[in-house]
């Protein structure tokens, strides 16, 4: 599980395609990998994926066929910039929410308007996922956890703040990027759970 407070920005060092998977290495910043451990995991963009190797500066992960059809790791190339946390404790503060890096849907950036210091932004997304967004509530962005603005009849809208600007790669993003969506999962079991209520009793 993961809090979606950005720990880290690393960088695309390496990648290797293969039949059925991708290999790739990240310089991550001094010290974010220390003790890290052969089969922990790692938020990468939002995605949760499984260290390689012991701590050392290069981080290594495959990225098989599913993961890389439902994320933005399909469009990544060497240089990338990639948002990294590493997984919570249990004694851990949760400045975000709970996440589990298990992405629901890439959406594509609609719109951005640039400001002084902050940015707002638009993102566009399906009426099936769209019905999970509240506003003031939170989502996850490419492992970031954002609350909602304003939710919009095809999109939602967004507004970021310096720190987070200058802590992760949101303020690289461009018009049509795609992103890494998780859904808040405690917000779908709510919904889910009234949606069927009601259509019981109106069948009832």
């Amino acid at each position: 599980m993961f809090s979606g407070i950005v720990e880290a920005k690393g960088k695309i060092s390496l990648i290797k395609e293969f039949d059925d998977y991708l290999s790739i290495e990240i310089s991550a910043p001094n010290g974010f990998n220390k003790n890290l451990k052969k089969g922990a995991s790692v938020s990468v963009n939002g995605v949760c994926l499984t260290s390689k190797n012991n701590g050392s500066k290069a981080l290594k992960f495959d990225v098989i066929e599913e993961t890389i059809n439902r994320t933005n790791l399909k469009q990544i190339l060497k240089g990338d910039v990639v948002n990294l946390e590493r997984s919570i404790k249990a004694s851990s503060e949760i400045g975000g929410h709970l996440m589990s890096g298990h992405i629901h849907y890439t959406a594509k950036v609609s719109q951005i308007i640039d400001k002084n210091n902050t940015k707002d932004m638009k993102i566009s997304l399906p009426k099936k996922y769209l019905d999970y967004v509240m506003e003031k509530g939170y989502i996850g962005i490419n492992g970031c956890s954002l609350t909602v603005g304003k939710v919009h009849k095809n999109s939602f809208s967004i507004h970021l703040i310096p720190e987070t600007l200058k802590i992760t790669n949101l303020d690289e993003l461009s018009k049509n990027d795609l992103v890494n969506i998780e859904i808040d999962q405690s917000t779908i079991a709510i919904v889910d759970t009234v949606k069927k209520t009601l259509a019981t009793q109106k069948s009832r």
